[in-house]
């Protein structure tokens, strides 16, 4: 049988085999190399699998939430972008005392609350991570309290946590009281349950917080499960950028904090998606490129019997 193949043979016994398709070639004959795609051809593969990458890291690593009013200041003022960390709680770490936290509304906190209608630009941000969901109802606070502290506050404070006075001085708003004379939630102490947070606002007199939430289901408390992540980093606008720390006060000896394993994740969404995407298409384009050169390339057995 003939398989249209020729072989050579060299003095060492080595053969070389050619398909008659590659002579084909050598001759100009009528296989032609594959031409690499262009790179605006290549682009709109590198838009989907950013957009892709940014659904997942929304999802799963950080999202963008933009502060909505002035019951975190100075900390966060209105119109102010963070990023949080949403990959820590999937691995079982439970906020802790001095974090700045978002959590999805527990008890209808925002009820009454006017919710605007997203135009276009702002769903397609929305569903890439870049900004909030009009429609998801969530808060932005500080944890005071964990599962098993005792937190209380009497005349015009200091704010007390297990015993330990807290100094507020670094991030309650200036001329502010730690605690609220006012008999509607400002005078309190409270065990909060384990699975459970105490969160207050910085801005203790124009933040509707854990205070003034006693009445409903959960007596004021966010329950952990709420929690959608650690705020990491205030991210706009650039002038205001910087990390949210945990203040030194909650690290005080005998207060029972313990050590943070929320990581440091500071890079945006759409620019972590489209760093990780472009390996992707390089790696692509070089498998491409690759397999074009090898087009026509003998085989070669040593050792023939």
């Amino acid at each position: 049988m003939t398989s249209g193949n020729k072989s050579t043979t060299a003095e060492d016994g080595t053969v070389t085999e050619h398909s008659q398709s590659d002579d084909q070639t050598a001759d100009g004959g009528t296989a032609e190399a594959k031409k690499p795609r262009s790179f605006w051809k290549e682009l709109p593969i590198l838009i989907v699998i950013a957009l892709v990458l940014a659904l997942l890291i929304k999802t799963f690593l950080v999202q963008a939430f933009s502060i909505p009013s002035d019951s975190m200041q100075d900390t966060l003022q209105r119109g102010d972008r963070v990023l949080v960390d949403k990959l820590t709680p999937w691995f079982g770490s439970e906020p802790e005392r001095g974090e700045v936290v978002v959590f999805h509304d527990p008890d209808d906190w925002l009820a009454g609350e006017p919710t605007a209608s997203p135009n276009a630009l702002q769903t397609v941000l929305s569903w890439i991570g870049l900004m909030p969901s009009a429609e998801e109802k969530d808060l932005i606070k500080r944890v005071v309290g964990v599962g098993g502290d005792t937190v209380e506050c009497h005349g015009t404070g200091p704010l007390i946590v297990n015993g330990k006075a807290l100094n507020e001085a670094s991030y309650v708003y200036p001329g502010n009281t730690p605690c609220s004379q006012d008999d509607q939630g400002g005078q309190f102490k409270v065990k909060v349950p384990k699975g459970f947070i105490w969160v207050m606002g910085d801005h203790r007199q124009n933040s509707r917080d854990s205070r003034y939430n006693q009445a409903d289901k959960n007596h004021g408390m966010v329950p952990v499960k709420e929690v959608v992540g650690r705020a990491i980093v205030r991210a706009w606008p650039i002038n205001r950028w910087g990390t949210l720390p945990v203040p030194d006060t909650f690290g005080q000896k005998g207060i029972g904090q313990q050590a943070s394993a929320a990581g440091a994740l500071t890079v945006a969404p759409g620019g972590v998606a489209l760093t990780a995407a472009v390996p992707l298409v390089v790696w692509r384009r070089r498998r491409v490129l690759k397999a074009e050169t090898g087009t026509g390339t003998p085989t070669t057995a040593t050792g023939a019997r």
